[in-house]
């Protein structure tokens, strides 16, 4: 009886069809496993067979999920360009506690909310076809600049180096050759960072070419080269 109630009320306020409305149910389901499918594509077939970084590909799934949500389930308020702007504002000033995000995750982060904003909020106006054009554009210059342009990937480190004497420019060389001899790393080039007379140690930042099959550090954040924390 008081169910019955319930949905006389409900079909008499105009609210039992948006209740059962399958059309838009579909619509969500469709949507939905297409940004997931394409932000799946460029999180975890490109970023993270590059940089091995879970935490990062954790995040950028979760945030992809809740923007797109936000964006198809607040589309009937007709927020327009400035909701979107609005999560951009409000995404794009993140930053961890510990260290600040890279720029190249950043960039990812950019992408990620972006994409998502674009299926989310795309109107009946915006074709299937469009859309999938749309991202697969991204995802071709994604591809592009990750595994052609730019295939040759720069890793570095901060290393706290004891033998201060070695930092002289005319013993670079000397420089260089202690430190492959003691990490066993390639080193291309070196960044002298802050020096410490008082405990006779400097903080290098040192490159090497970065061995994407076989890059078992890729969690590990790199710290400033002017980090003054105390160890």
């Amino acid at each position: 009886m008081i169910t019955n109630l319930i949905l006389l009320q409900a079909e008499q306020n105009g609210q039992i069809g948006n209740f059962f409305e399958i059309e838009g149910l579909v619509n969500l389901i469709i949507r939905f496993s297409f940004n997931l499918l394409v932000i799946g594509i460029i999180v975890r077939g490109l970023y993270y067979t590059i940089t091995r970084k879970k935490n990062y590909m954790f995040s950028f799934l979760l945030i992809s999920v809740v923007v797109f949500l936000v964006c198809f389930l607040l589309e009937s308020l007709d927020m327009g360009l400035g909701f979107a702007l609005g999560l951009f504002a409000i995404f794009g000033i993140i930053r961890y506690r510990t260290n600040p995000i890279p720029i190249k995750e950043m960039t990812y982060l950019f992408i990620v909310i972006g994409i998502s904003v674009v299926n989310g909020l795309a109107t009946a106006d915006v074709s299937y076809l469009e859309l999938v054009f749309t991202n697969i554009i991204v995802i071709l210059i994604v591809y592009i600049l990750e595994k052609v342009w730019l295939m040759k990937n720069e890793a570095k480190k901060v290393i706290d180096y004891e033998k201060i004497e070695l930092i002289l420019p005319d013993k670079r060389a000397e420089l260089v050759e202690d430190l492959k001899k003691r990490t066993g790393l390639p080193i291309t080039r070196i960044e002298i960072g802050r020096i410490n007379f008082l405990r006779d140690t400097v903080r290098l930042l040192v490159y090497y070419p970065e061995d994407r099959e076989s890059s078992l550090i890729g969690d590990v954040e790199v710290g400033s080269l002017d980090d003054s924390r105390t160890e």
